[in-house]
């Protein structure tokens, strides 16, 4: 998912993270299941991309240390085969890879070494603070937000440009332990905006709960119901009345499907939405979120 980021947040806000990037906070304990609960679940959108660079271990760090265990990465390839854990299908916006690599444009993630990318700076385009970070393996994401205690939806990025992707992302999840019983039922979501993506995904592991991003007509959705749990919209493009269609069926496991909407990093938009019956709001401000609608997170 594209929007612009939100390093323009306020400067007080920015304070208090940089307070608790060097706190000493324990990590989030596992949340409870959300049904029941009062407001939408709330999705820290590539971490609290708001106060700290997005997809970073320093912006997943920190969404533990506001206290929310959901997160929201995107995961792309390396020329030699690595996953890594980057928005863009290109270095450009989030690093200093014109710096590095001058005579590489435009840039490519799948055109780079993981040990090309690794040397990069992936922090400073975002503030001083975070000069050094750098864009992580998915194995060291995965390590990191398990060791968090912080539950994960993944999106598989372009697919398209990675063929095979989807096997190669669920080995990785099973060496790294996410592909148990007790991750695949309550820590693990898996979506992507290509439905064909998704349906590979649900072939294969047809346990794992899966989402299907963006916004399908009301007499397709039945279509998307037959491979996919949740259908996962831009906040600008659905209704009550859409929103309600979603949860009149029911998905690939038998369950009511959701709709967890994205980007949302506004109070009044966050309470729009929660008034339509979102089940989950993404948004790269999870604080101000959780502030509008008093969400589980």
């Amino acid at each position: 998912m594209y929007v612009r980021t939100a390093a323009v947040a306020a400067a007080a806000f920015l304070g208090l993270t940089f307070t608790l990037l060097g706190g000493s906070a324990s990590p989030a304990a596992t949340a409870p299941d959300s049904a029941g609960l009062l407001g939408p679940t709330v999705y820290a959108h590539r971490g609290a991309s708001a106060y700290a660079p997005e997809n970073t271990l320093a912006s997943i760090d920190l969404a533990m240390r506001l206290g929310f265990t959901w997160v929201e990465n995107d995961v792309q390839r390396t020329r030699d085969g690595e996953l890594v854990v980057i928005h863009d299908d290109t270095l450009a916006r989030t690093t200093d890879a014109e710096q590095v690599f001058p005579d590489r444009k435009p840039w490519r993630v799948k055109d780079f070494t993981a040990a090309e990318i690794a040397r990069l700076d992936a922090g400073s385009w975002f503030g001083p603070r975070f000069a050094g970070a750098r864009v992580p393996t998915l194995r060291e994401y995965m390590e990191r937000v398990d060791g968090n205690r912080q539950r994960l939806l993944l999106e598989i990025k372009k697919p398209e440009l990675y063929p095979g992707i989807e096997e190669q992302t669920l080995k990785l999840l099973g060496e790294t332990g996410w592909l148990d019983a007790q991750h695949v039922s309550r820590r693990l979501v898996v979506q992507s905006f290509s439905a064909e993506s998704v349906r590979v995904v649900h072939r294969l592991r047809p346990d794992l709960v899966t989402a299907f991003l963006g916004t399908p007509a009301v007499a397709d959705l039945p279509r998307y119901a037959e491979f996919t749990d949740r259908i996962n919209p831009w906040h600008t493009t659905i209704s009550a009345d859409w929103v309600a269609a979603v949860h009149g069926l029911r998905g690939a496991h038998g369950k009511t499907m959701e709709v967890d909407t994205w980007i949302v990093d506004d109070a009044p938009t966050a309470r729009k939405v929660r008034d339509m019956g979102v089940d989950g709001i993404i948004t790269n401000a999870p604080d101000v979120v959780r502030g509008a609608v008093g969400s589980y997170f």
